[in-house]
């Protein structure tokens, strides 16, 4: 069956629209082995587990990878240059994302996941093995930001990648549920990092956590990877990207066609990933830090309460999917934005009466919220490019939003803090997020009733 496409007249029709007036073919309902299926979720799961757990553990140990890896003459700049490296590589997740969306779309799905993983792993098993500042002075910094580097290309198609994966493996009407398997294994990897590092820290001593503590999560990053490495080689590409290359059609150069004929729907997907750039690193992976340096919160305390709000952000994430696939994408990624700018800066003022179970509860309320963007986001952004370009489009979008507001985003709340004197900062960072997102979904049609679009023309 073919859908009608309506030309990119204007900027509410962008989304889900090539450039041409040209009717869009679309993917037929393929017939998979539930079993496949089950394969495929699992593949996708253990890629962005590996990812977020190793981010997760770099953010919870912020602290002590600051006494590492920086003189300790300023505790605020050496947790600001510790920042500054996480989030330096972000910088590069754009030119990640083009690389990686252009061996997926053009290569196939499988190669360019099973490629990442590996050397993602490598990366950051290697960061285990720096000697500190104390060893090799300034080299240890510089190391450390080169491997991040290295990280931080091979990661940057990731999640792109597993999203197109399990939306082109779905089945009609459940797009929302499967793609809610990438950020819920991105929160079970933080989930994972969180209590390791708890541990860690509840268990060890300052100068243990500093001499061989702290290395001990990223050994892990290896075998992980390797058998990542080995679930997603032994599956086939998807039947969307199949069907493609059977037909000749895949295209030679994604990246220049994404320019070329699909820039609007980049502009708008890029505004829309906003909000889930910046609230997952603020909610999720700064507010150990926020709560224990800025707030003054037992370190702990601090781990204890951002695990708690992470097993329930698990829990309310497949809720999310299930409900865009019910009621749209558009309507809960609407509700998400409006919620972040009502919410946030309220919950962020409770954060303040230092009060534990309080805390635990805005944190479970922060994530709640971002729930509905993050359960969405995935299969919102897979449904608005075509196959043939769908790669590509996604990872581009996500890591350009990503390198400018999210892995930044503990620096600059740092960094706000410190010029505002204000804890509220990191609020203000949100609800700023939150509007431009907002503008972006309003101004995208609906995606999810619709079958998926081999091609833009």
């Amino acid at each position: 069956m073919l859908v009608p496409r309506v030309p990119e007249a204007t900027m509410s029709q962008a989304l889900p629209l090539s450039s041409t007036g040209s009717p869009s073919a679309v993917a037929p309902e393929p017939a998979i082995d539930p079993s496949t299926r089950r394969r495929v979720i699992t593949a996708s799961f253990i890629g962005n587990f590996v990812e977020w757990f190793d981010y997760a553990v770099y953010g919870y140990l912020a602290t002590t990878i600051s006494r590492v890896f920086f003189p300790e003459s300023d505790r605020h700049v050496a947790l600001m240059l510790t920042f500054a490296v996480f989030a330096i590589p972000f910088f590069v997740r754009p030119l990640g994302g083009f690389f990686w969306g252009s061996v997926g779309d053009r290569l196939g799905r499988r190669a360019a996941l099973g490629w990442s993983i590996l050397i993602m792993s490598i990366a950051s098993f290697c960061i285990a093995l720096i000697p500190g500042y104390a060893t090799i002075g300034l080299f240890a910094p510089l190391a450390l930001l080169l491997l991040r580097v290295v990280q931080g290309f091979s990661a940057s198609g990731e999640y792109a990648g597993a999203s197109a994966f399990l939306v082109e493996y779905a089945p009609s009407g459940k797009r929302g549920l499967y793609a809610a398997v990438v950020p819920g294994s991105t929160a079970t990897g933080l989930l994972a990092g969180s209590l390791l590092a708890a541990g860690l820290t509840f268990l060890l001593s300052e100068p243990q956590m500093d001499s061989w503590g702290w290395r001990l999560p990223f050994l892990l990053a290896a075998p992980m990877g390797l058998i990542g490495r080995y679930i997603r080689t032994r599956l086939e590409d998807t039947p969307a990207f199949r069907e493609l290359a059977s037909e000749d059609d895949v295209i030679k150069a994604p990246a220049l066609d994404l320019f070329r004929n699909h820039w609007r729907t980049l502009l708008l997907a890029a505004g829309a990933v906003l909000l889930n750039a910046a609230g997952f690193y603020v909610i999720l992976s700064y507010m150990p830090t926020y709560l224990s340096e800025e707030l003054g919160l037992d370190a702990t305390l601090s781990f204890i309460a951002t695990t708690i709000a992470l097993i329930t952000y698990i829990g309310f994430i497949f809720a999310t999917g299930a409900l865009s696939d019910r009621f749209g994408r558009k309507k809960v990624l609407i509700a998400a934005s409006i919620a972040a700018i009502i919410l946030t800066v309220p919950l962020f003022m409770l954060l303040s009466t230092m009060n534990f179970l309080l805390i635990v509860l805005v944190q479970i309320l922060l994530g709640a919220a971002l729930t509905l963007n993050d359960g969405s986001l995935p299969s919102f952004l897979a449904e608005i490019f075509p196959t043939d370009v769908r790669y590509s489009g996604f990872a581009v979008s996500f890591n350009l939003s990503n390198a400018l507001f999210g892995g930044t985003a503990p620096f600059l709340c740092t960094w706000l803090i410190g010029i505002t004197g204000s804890n509220l900062a990191p609020a203000f960072y949100l609800v700023g997020a939150a509007i431009i997102s907002l503008v972006a979904v309003l101004l995208a049609v609906e995606t999810s009733k619709k079958p998926l679009r081999q091609r833009g023309e």
